[in-house]
């Protein structure tokens, strides 16, 4: 079966089952409330649909547009809404790391952030590692300044300690559009 079931049962034309309807140009201006017959008499007129965009209000909004490029519209629509979702993914950090190691779990978090994806950073602490949060909370530290020097981060939750170790949440710092003039 076909996903876009939503789409697909859009009413158009005569499978409209309203006797008046607002009625939209495809160009966005609004015509005001008419019956169906007269709607759908412009509409052919000018060799395109009347599509019911909703029927949550009396009476239905319909637009004169072509059906293909509506649908076009709408699946594309929905293709971006999904897009959009980011991941939250997981770096470990161990205790007793390395700055070389570092450094390889950044440029690894790099790629996490450049897909748009967000990083928790988990530091795990056993034992008598609980009572050293400090050093802990200095390597988490160190791990984030490395990051800031290979792609610009924002902090969303400061790192944190907890039960059994230490968190922080980072996303990827919003790109400002400098073709604005």
């Amino acid at each position: 079966m076909n996903k876009n079931l939503s789409i697909q049962k859009t009413p158009i034309n005569h499978q409209i089952r309203a006797k008046e309807v607002r009625v939209i140009k495809e160009d966005g201006t609004q015509l005001g409330v008419m019956a169906l017959g007269e709607a759908i008499k412009i509409a052919r007129e000018s060799n395109l649909d009347l599509i019911q965009v909703t029927d949550k209000v009396l009476p239905p909004v319909c637009k004169i547009t072509d059906y293909g490029k509506y649908l076009y519209e709408q699946k594309k629509k929905e293709k971006s809404a999904k897009a959009k979702t980011s991941e939250i993914k997981g770096i470990r950090l161990s205790f007793g790391i390395s700055d070389h190691d570092l450094r390889i779990r950044a440029n690894a978090a790099k790629k996490f952030l450049e897909k748009g994806d967000k990083i928790r950073i988990e530091m795990r602490l056993k034992g008598r590692q609980k009572g050293l949060t400090d050093f802990a909370k200095e390597k988490a530290g160190k791990f984030i300044e490395i990051l800031k020097e290979l792609t610009p981060i924002k902090i969303e939750r400061e790192i944190k300690i907890e039960p059994r170790g230490i968190t922080s949440v980072i996303s990827s710092e919003p790109k400002k559009n400098e073709a604005k003039n």
